[in-house]
């Protein structure tokens, strides 16, 4: 008869904690959760699309203005339905998304961490990969970048006619 080696590995799967299960992300959905990762990558997203549809559209003329109102309509149902997503990511009532309609009080979105693991609302999305965390952090700098770029020549040369009229006064 053999005898079992004391030394050998354990032949049996031994799990610390078992495997976590993540949900996926649903853009057009109230139920579920979204990180604040994604919320700000994807409100980014939405406003910068949305923009500039809406810009394309209204320059057609009075049907264009129509639809770019109607896209900005979509747009605010978009960024609701993220908030409350966010909102059950820290295991919160989705009443609280209203606080979007509030001035720089909706970036309380942007600051307050979800819950670890599961809650009320579901299990946590899948970990944010490099990509998308670089291109969160990136597309704010962008937006500043493009803002400056257009406002910089508009404003010398606000500055060249202002000179130029107090020039002309004299």
């Amino acid at each position: 008869m053999a005898t079992a080696n004391p030394y050998r590995a354990p032949a049996a799967a031994v799990a610390d904690r078992a495997a976590e299960e993540f949900q996926e992300v649903r853009l057009f959905a109230v139920s579920g959760r979204i990180g604040r990762v994604r919320y700000i990558g994807y409100t980014i997203g939405v406003w910068l699309v949305g923009s500039m549809l809406a810009g394309v559209l209204a320059a057609l003329g009075k049907f264009g203005a129509v639809l770019g109102m109607l896209i900005y309509v979509v747009m605010v149902v978009l960024l609701f339905m993220l908030a409350i997503q966010r909102a059950h990511d820290f295991n919160s009532n989705g009443w609280l998304s209203l606080l979007v309609l509030v001035p720089l009080v909706n970036f309380i979105f942007w600051f307050i961490p979800g819950t670890d693991g599961e809650n009320d609302y579901g299990a946590p999305t899948t970990p944010n990969s490099t990509l998308t965390i670089v291109l969160v952090l990136v597309a704010p700098i962008l937006i500043i970048a493009i803002l400056a770029a257009i406002a910089m020549p508009a404003y010398n040369d606000y500055v060249k006619r202002a000179k130029a009229m107090q020039t002309q006064k004299k």
